[in-house]
């Protein structure tokens, strides 16, 4: 079964955190991204631009809403996602839970419903 692995994070802490900071954990995502890889479980991912280049959009009584920035206000954004095949959703976990995204953030896990 496919997994989606959402990692979410506080990008004004990154920011914050300092530019010494970022090579570490490119390198730990990297480390994870390659271990994804050889474990042959990755079908892909990507690392998102900052929340605030959020283009947010809805249809209300037939009219398009193009909102700039993200629509929730929350501490934490989507920052980036892998899609994985895992047996069931204990391994998944198990996969998130080894994402760097786990230590700096948070990690959702949710099954891709097969189209």
């Amino acid at each position: 079964m496919q997994y989606l692995l959402m990692i979410y994070s506080d990008d004004q802490a990154l920011e914050a955190a300092g530019p010494e900071v970022m090579p570490r954990i490119v390198a730990e995502f990297d480390a994870y991204t390659e271990a994804l890889q050889k474990a042959g479980v990755l079908l892909g991912g990507e690392r998102l631009h900052p929340a605030e280049m959020t283009t947010t959009v809805r249809v209300s009584g037939g009219k398009t809403q193009v909102l700039n920035g993200p629509y929730a206000d929350t501490k934490e954004q989507l920052g980036g996602y892998y899609v994985i095949e895992a047996p069931d959703l204990d391994a998944a976990i198990a996969w998130a839970a080894r994402c760097p995204g786990a230590s700096y953030g948070t990690m959702e896990v949710r099954p891709v419903w097969a189209m």
